[in-house]
């Protein structure tokens, strides 16, 4: 099953990629390429999504009747 998640990014002047998952924008994480990043931030994802971490902030919808 393939799920998605959108991220942030941008090139600092040493060139290194930092970012981060929208749903978690405390949690910034870095790469010497965007490819680098991206893998980073699956690495992210699936930690925050296998494990309850306290202190970690979580966004999600709610739906109104």
């Amino acid at each position: 099953m393939s799920m998605k998640a959108q991220f942030t990014y941008w090139k600092e002047s040493d060139g290194k990629y930092l970012g981060f998952l929208n749903s978690h924008p405390d949690h910034w994480t870095q790469g010497d390429s965007l490819d680098d990043l991206r893998d980073h931030l699956r690495d992210l994802f699936q930690l925050f999504s296998a494990e309850e971490i306290p202190g970690i902030r979580k966004v999600e919808e709610l739906e109104m009747a």
